[in-house]
């Protein structure tokens, strides 16, 4: 079996090359977070369960996932890609094809594709469906990317999936040119984790593009495509419709495609694929969309037009109108997986919608972990994501001044999100996180200074001293008491940003 690795550029896996990533010669905790969360988690107050699973507290189990990752790091990382989908075919044959065992909803496009996932699985566990969500990148423990009926599955159940198809994983390995990668791994085991639970449905989110993905060995009745913009485009494209023409191959023949607004030339290659492949397509802003949006007290109030009708009086405890949008989507989806369309349109039940939209939340995407001053994590990666951050928090919060704190990967179009968020931040402090692909400070630094100018631009080596500093830039004055920090630019930095602060 050959060692080599078929490609060493970035990826998709968003970005996110796992903490664990290096785990032979670095703790997932780090050593650097846990010493400067001493003081910031003084501040921020005690720690609350947010549905982000912390390390186990049973020692031994600990030990036991830190071996799991360990073992996962050693295989090539989401970031090394190889455009086949052999090696995670031939997993799910000698598994059985668990992937097969229940119907999926598939989720591609540039940004919103977890937030809508999440959406997606309230809804369908509001009409009593039992779930699995597979999304990626995780923000704090490995064991979010497999939840079951709305909750990461436990370090228990996660372990024990690992070592319930690691021998097939290994009989995998040896029959191919390149093992298996972290990826194709994490997605063998939530395809058998929903088929062991036994889920209803899964909502799958896929890790790059959609036709070489290791998740698309599933046939999802439903397919799911989120706006699509430019990121990655060393391995997708250098246009909306070159990565269209990737991301197109989710669509599976007879299938419902959910297509939110897009670029026209992306909308032009997802239409031909779905006539090609006889595929039914619901367009937002046409078949479905928003047809009101109000800023309320923690979120938004909504009126949705879905594909059965108008919903009133949905409250989204998210913010942004990109968010409103990714809630156009999710009903639309479940809709159609519902059956609900043209021919036959009637609504969901009104209450039950409702009720599974004011429970959805979405760590790390406009997150509130700490007031006084408020900080804010977002894990925008890419200038739309930038993009629609700033929105957000204008229209939403209306800060009098506005701290920003970024730390960002190597590879990634920096300027186009520091240019996006040069309007709305009146200094910002540039850091990096502890991944091996972080951008270093300095670099980041800049090109900041081009975008800000030098005197509003400070540096700090270690994203807790960028998070101090940012603090105290807040409130070093009596006269901003509106003053706000915005933590973004990577999920690691998010992640690890999330761990320091320690949500109230």
């Amino acid at each position: 079996m050959s060692e080599h690795r078929p490609s060493d550029q970035p990826g998709e896996y968003d970005e996110f090359d796992e903490i664990v990533d290096a785990a032979t010669d670095r703790d997932p905790d780090l050593a650097v977070i846990e010493a400067g969360s001493r003081t910031l988690r003084a501040q921020s107050g005690p720690a609350q369960d947010d549905g982000v699973p912390a390390r186990p507290e049973d020692p031994e189990v600990d030990k036991a996932l830190r071996a799991v990752e360990q073992e996962l790091a050693g295989r090539w990382g989401e970031t090394k890609l190889d455009p086949s989908v052999v090696r995670i075919q031939g997993l799910m044959d000698v598994l059985g094809d668990p992937q097969r065992a229940y119907p999926s909803i598939h989720i591609t496009g540039t940004n919103g594709k977890t937030s809508t996932a999440r959406m997606i699985e309230a809804l369908l566990g509001a009409f009593d469906l039992r779930t699995g969500r597979y999304t990626s990148p995780h923000v704090q423990s490995i064991t979010e990317r497999i939840s079951l009926d709305g909750a990461p599955i436990s370090a228990e159940r996660f372990i024990e999936t690992y070592q319930d198809i690691k021998p097939y994983v290994e009989m995998v390995d040896g029959s191919q040119e390149y093992r298996l990668s972290f990826f194709e791994v994490l997605t063998g085991m939530a395809y058998a984790a929903f088929a062991d639970a036994p889920v209803d449905a899964a909502v799958v989110e896929v890790g790059m593009g959609g036709t070489w993905d290791a998740t698309n060995v599933i046939d999802a009745t439903v397919a799911v495509v989120m706006p699509i913009d430019l990121d990655h485009t060393d391995r997708l494209g250098s246009t909306p419709g070159e990565i269209a023409v990737e991301k197109s191959g989710i669509i599976k023949p007879g299938s419902t495609v959910i297509l939110a607004q897009q670029p026209v030339d992306a909308a032009q290659v997802m239409l031909k694929k779905a006539v090609d492949v006889d595929a039914t397509v619901a367009r937002g802003g046409m078949e479905f969309g928003v047809v009101a949006r109000e800023i309320a007290v923690g979120g938004q109030l909504l009126t949705l037009r879905g594909l059965g009708g108008e919903y009133e009086q949905i409250f989204l405890p998210l913010y942004g109108a990109h968010q409103a949008q990714n809630a156009s989507v999710a009903l639309a989806a479940v809709e159609a997986f519902f059956g609900i369309g043209a021919q036959h349109a009637r609504r969901l039940d009104m209450d039950t919608v409702r009720k599974a939209f004011a429970s959805v939340s979405s760590p790390g995407r406009l997150e509130v972990v700490r007031r006084s001053p408020t900080v804010v994590l977002d894990a925008a990666h890419n200038p739309a994501g930038a993009r629609a951050a700033a929105d957000a928090l204008t229209e939403s919060f209306g800060f009098s001044r506005l701290i920003g704190v970024v730390g960002s990967s190597d590879g990634k179009d920096v300027r186009g999100v520091l240019e996006a968020l040069e309007p709305i931040c009146t200094e910002i402090v540039v850091t990096q996180n502890s991944s091996f692909r972080a951008m270093g400070a300095d670099e980041l630094a800049a090109v900041a200074v081009e975008v800000f100018g030098d005197d509003r631009v400070q540096v700090e080596l270690r994203l807790d001293d960028a998070l101090e500093a940012a603090i105290t830039l807040a409130e070093e004055e009596s006269e901003f008491a509106g003053a706000g920090v915005l933590v973004t630019g990577s999920v690691i930095t998010v992640g690890e940003a999330r761990l320091l602060l320690r949500r109230r």
